[in-house]
């Protein structure tokens, strides 16, 4: 508090009215003050509900992008899967086309050999009836009418 000097009718009116235009001033000053941090709190609030949303859209985006990982990653394990599948399904068959080639060409050999064994027979049949043509040919008497 302050301590004004006495005159005829009360305290010194210059002493007064000077310490309430400091009062005045002061209270502008703080008015001022609580103005600008109510707009700086205004602005910050705003800013907050800005960050919040922002917040809630990355969140969503975060979620979304794990779906979208884990339908990816289902979809490959999938094609994967199949791939796999159509592998195995392409080596059976594979292998069974070679085992029925593999019968074939047996089958061939097997065919061709009886055929080189009677066609030895047949040979070895009409050379034995040649030589003994032959043999025959010895036996008889050639007269020369010459």
């Amino acid at each position: 508090m302050n301590n004004f000097n006495t005159t005829f009718r009360g305290y010194d009116k210059e002493q007064v009215k000077s310490y309430l235009d400091k009062i005045i001033y002061e209270y502008e000053r703080l008015l001022n003050e609580k103005k600008e941090a109510d707009r700086k709190v205004e602005a910050l609030k705003k800013e907050l509900i800005r960050f919040e949303s922002l917040e809630s859209t990355l969140n969503r985006a975060i979620f979304n992008a794990e779906n979208a990982a884990d339908d990816i990653k289902r979809v490959a394990r999938n094609e994967a899967e199949s791939y796999i599948n159509e592998a195995k399904r392409n080596a059976s068959k594979i292998v069974n086309d070679a085992l029925i080639k593999a019968e074939r060409a047996q089958e061939e050999a097997d065919r061709l050999r009886r055929n080189v064994t009677v066609l030895k027979r047949r040979l070895k049949s009409i050379i034995e009836g040649q030589l003994e043509v032959i043999e025959e040919m010895d036996h008889l008497e050639i007269k020369d009418e010459f």
